[in-house]
């Protein structure tokens, strides 16, 4: 018999049988059988009624032997077990009947001596899963950690899970289950291959108390510990294995964990040993496509003030601000104050004990204060908002740790409407953020977790984590984030969903994060993330633009979930705005 033809069938629209519906068409192959959780069949979003045990358990015998003719013998004993009652032939007719009229006539078909399911392989779960589970096998660490996850998302509980008592389902449940913890375990250790050891470490101990004898579980947990700088819990998560194994088994440690204890002892450089990210080039690529999709948040640091200063400078223009120059005025200004090294919080602290608060935040906003012309990273994060919006994707947030206003000079030169969210350094209101919409009044954040007034699905956000300065008449912009005890407070202070709107601490947390020109001497950023990142570890995959970085400086990073790139920061924000462009359809 040759196959019958198919036809793409929208959710909504009616199923074979049915007067549009051309006769022949193998209606099979537009529902979605799942079996990675309890026995489902959606017909786009709606899931149909299968209807009883019984009927459930006839489905579940046919989809598990799909292709196959299975004797009609076969499933009575599958439904009934031994003692089927006399009746059992009826029933099973009946119940293929009811699946033709809910699945359509051609998808259960009598074929001697029984009955098969014709069902395209490519609409069940469990296939896809190993369809992608197989393309992750032959794939880069990054691709093969995405493919994983998108085999596990998959799965909506145990496998069968309304079926895995029935003879015939057992052993099928307990090998899909087995194959779930096999795929996890596979990309953890992708993720463990891109040098995300402090983001799963938590997710591998909690699995390790749910499967204490899984020794591949107990090797990546050790490894994770280890790369994290906890070489003792490492070994005390092998002794804690080797007990459990004696003690409920009698056997000792596999290979694979007595290699990786024995590595641990060594102190191996095997074992730290992480594959460097991909290219510059295939980075840029994952940036602007997280960008596209309002995954990303740029973060602005102090070191983007100084990409094109020369040039201002040699053009008779004023250079944008950095903090060692406050500083430096501020010792200037304030006669006999050491500038602390451009130290701005160190400087800063000094001015106010010894001349008080008021004084220093006149300086600073004077010494900020006047027309800032933005710089090429600020034209750059401009134009890259103006590409989005154009490209009806959704609007960027943009987070910057900077003083002055060359942020928003950008935005204000291409005419584009957008949000400002600043914190309070002063005031009666200190601690908590005032909002801004374009062209109406600040107002202060009371209730940040019900604040409706900001969304940032419709505009721009520009967040201020450390301040705005040149506020309104009423005082409402408050002060800087300036003094050390200004940071000590901003460390103090409670998760920051308790003070910043809802809807960007959730865009935040639920987005990568671009830092560009965050050097590891400006602590800043951390007090900052310490309030965002409460548990200590980002959900997302992050990276840091910093040419001629320090060791160190990836190992802090690193730390956090970060990738450093080593490429000059005025030429990756130019080639990220021509990828952006190119993947936006918007011509050069």
């Amino acid at each position: 018999m040759a196959p019958a033809p198919t036809l793409a069938i929208e959710p909504g629209r009616r199923r074979a049988g049915s007067p549009d519906v051309p006769s022949g068409t193998n209606v099979a192959a537009v529902l979605d059988f799942l079996i990675l959780g309890p026995l489902e069949v959606r017909d786009g979003d709606r899931v149909l009624p299968l209807g009883g045990h019984r009927q459930r358990a006839l489905l579940g015998a046919l989809l598990l032997h799909r292709g196959e003719v299975v004797a009609v013998d076969r499933l009575v004993d599958a439904l009934w077990g031994e003692r089927p009652p006399p009746t059992a032939s009826t029933a099973l007719q009946n119940g293929v009947s009811q699946l033709r009229k809910l699945l359509g006539p051609e998808v259960v078909e009598t074929r001697r001596p029984g009955y098969a399911l014709r069902v395209d392989p490519e609409r069940i779960d469990a296939v896809r899963a190993e369809r992608l589970a197989a393309a992750a096998a032959a794939a880069e660490p990054e691709r093969r950690a995405a493919l994983l996850r998108e085999a596990l998302a998959l799965w909506r509980g145990p496998a069968l899970a309304d079926l895995e008592l029935e003879a015939f389902a057992a052993a099928e449940a307990r090998r899909l289950e087995e194959r779930r913890s096999s795929l996890l375990e596979d990309r953890i250790e992708a993720d463990l291959a891109l040098g995300r050891h402090a983001e799963v470490t938590g997710e591998l101990e909690a699995l390790v108390a749910r499967h204490p004898l899984r020794e591949r579980l107990r090797a990546l947990l050790m490894l994770a510990l280890y790369r994290s700088g906890r070489q003792v819990e490492a070994l005390q998560a092998f002794a804690e294995a080797r007990g459990r194994l004696v003690e409920e088994l009698g056997i000792e440690p596999g290979p694979e964990l007595r290699q990786v204890h024995a590595s641990i002892l060594r102190q191996s450089a095997a074992l730290s040993k992480v594959p460097a990210p991909a290219s510059g080039e295939d980075q840029l690529d994952v940036v602007a496509r997280a960008l596209l999709a309002g995954r990303l948040v740029p973060v602005l640091g102090g070191d983007v003030n100084l990409i094109g200063r020369d040039e201002r400078v040699a053009a008779g223009g004023r250079p944008l601000p950095v903090r060692a120059e406050l500083a430096a005025r501020l010792a200037e200004r304030f006669d006999g104050l050491h500038d602390d090294g451009g130290d701005l919080a160190r400087a800063a602290q000094h001015v106010a004990v010894r001349h008080g608060v008021g004084p220093l935040h006149e300086e600073v906003q004077a010494l900020l204060a006047g027309d800032v012309a933005p710089g090429p990273v600020h034209e750059a994060v401009a134009e890259l908002t103006q590409l989005l919006v154009e490209a009806d994707a959704p609007p960027p947030v943009v987070v910057t740790t900077n003083l002055d206003p060359a942020l928003e000079a950008a935005l204000d030169a291409r005419a584009l409407a957008y949000d400002v969210v600043a914190y309070i350094g002063a005031g009666r209101d200190r601690g908590r953020f005032v909002h801004a919409p374009p062209g109406g009044a600040p107002r202060v954040v009371d209730l940040p977790n019900a604040y409706a007034e900001l969304r940032p699905d419709e505009r721009p956000v520009v967040v201020r984590i450390q301040g705005r300065v040149a506020g309104d008449a009423d005082g409402r912009w408050g002060g800087l984030v300036l003094t050390e005890d200004d940071h000590i407070g901003y460390l103090a202070g409670a998760d920051l969903s308790a003070a910043m709107p809802v809807t960007v601490v959730a865009r935040l947390r639920r987005s990568h994060l671009l830092f560009l020109g965050h050097p590891l001497r400006q602590w800043s950023v951390r007090v900052f993330l310490q309030r965002l990142w409460v548990d200590g570890a980002p959900t997302y995959r992050s990276w840091a633009v910093q040419p001629d970085s320090e060791p160190i400086e990836h190992d802090f990073w690193r730390e956090r979930g970060v990738v450093v790139l080593d490429a000059p920061l005025d030429r990756y924000v130019r080639d990220l705005v021509e990828r952006v462009r190119l993947l936006g359809g918007h011509p050069s």
